[in-house]
């Protein structure tokens, strides 16, 4: 199992991320990116490449 990771000092809350996860598991709350479906993360990538910032990094559990 793999999930997303918000460096929230970083995150701009712009919503890129959240337009390109197909599974919807990232959504943008008070400005500020927020996890809110860990467990539908197919650890696609697409949060993480489309952050302009950087802000989204991914780690994998078991």
């Amino acid at each position: 199992m793999s999930r997303p990771i918000i460096d929230e000092d970083t995150c701009i809350g712009c919503g890129i991320c959240v337009d390109s996860c197909p599974q919807e598991v990232i959504e943008v709350v008070d400005s500020v990116l927020e996890v809110v479906n860990e467990d539908a993360c197919i650890a696609c990538g697409d949060c993480l490449e489309e952050c302009p910032m950087g802000a989204i990094t991914e780690i994998q559990e078991d």
